[in-house]
């Protein structure tokens, strides 16, 4: 049985990290933050409803504040365009058909894998092709203090703010986005993906399966990958000039 509320907290991740990374990687170490705070803090406390962008006004006098909340907008804008590209419906239509099978006996669902394997395939082709840099990913993460972060989570009602600081931690020092670079490791990270969402997952002969068709599916993208990111750039572009 799929639990609901974490099913669609998951169904509604984005690009993941470095895909978000890679338009604003030559800004401010606190905005770069603020594209990737969404995520990270999804993933500390699923149970967070922040929305920092309904109450601009409590961030306007603080330049470090003010900067995550500008990374946290253009995350959002990011989301919009990929989850609305031709791009996105096509890729994870088709990979979704070649999941299928795979997953005929599993609780996981075909649409769900492909949606998070097309996000994780795209962080892997920037890496591969040096499009971003994980050690200045982590570096510019490295600027940023704690207790801004903190400030900033309180504002947005966060009581207990733990959870975040310890997961950050985490994330940081374990400088896990380096395994994108191996496209073998990611059928594992979507094990672990879907056991917060199933109580049991992917079994290792389905990881396998599952990885020899992104393997193949990764090179079929390599050639029409950058498309996307193109697109949204241009997209951003224009919305900045109106």
């Amino acid at each position: 049985m799929v639990k609901n509320d974490a099913f669609y907290v998951l169904l509604s991740k984005k690009m993941n990290f470095l895909s978000h990374y890679y338009f604003d990687q030559n800004s401010d170490a606190y905005t770069v933050l603020g594209t990737l705070l969404p995520d990270l803090t999804a993933n500390a406390q699923k149970e967070w409803k922040l929305y920092p962008q309904k109450n601009p006004q409590l961030f306007e006098n603080d330049a470090e504040l003010n900067a995550i909340l500008k990374g946290w907008m253009r995350h959002l804008a990011v989301d919009k365009h990929f989850h609305n590209s031709n791009f996105f419906t096509t890729h994870s239509q088709q990979l979704s058909a070649k999941l299928r099978p795979i997953l005929q006996n599993s609780p996981v669902k075909a649409y769900f894998l492909a949606h998070i394997s097309l996000e994780l395939l795209l962080d892997g082709l920037l890496l591969k092709n040096n499009k971003v840099s994980t050690e200045a990913f982590y570096s510019h993460l490295a600027a940023c203090d704690v207790n801004k972060i903190v400030q900033f989570l309180e504002l947005n009602l966060v009581e207990d703010t733990q959870p975040f600081t310890r997961y950050f931690e985490r994330f940081c020092s374990s400088a896990y986005l380096n395994s994108y670079l191996e496209t073998e490791k990611i059928a594992y990270a979507l094990h672990r993906i879907c056991l917060r969402v199933w109580p049991e997952s992917l079994t290792q002969a389905e990881q396998e399966q599952i990885t020899e068709v992104l393997v193949a599916y990764q090179r079929e993208l390599e050639s029409v990958y950058f498309e996307i990111f193109n697109e949204i750039s241009a997209a951003l572009a224009l919305e900045t000039k109106q």
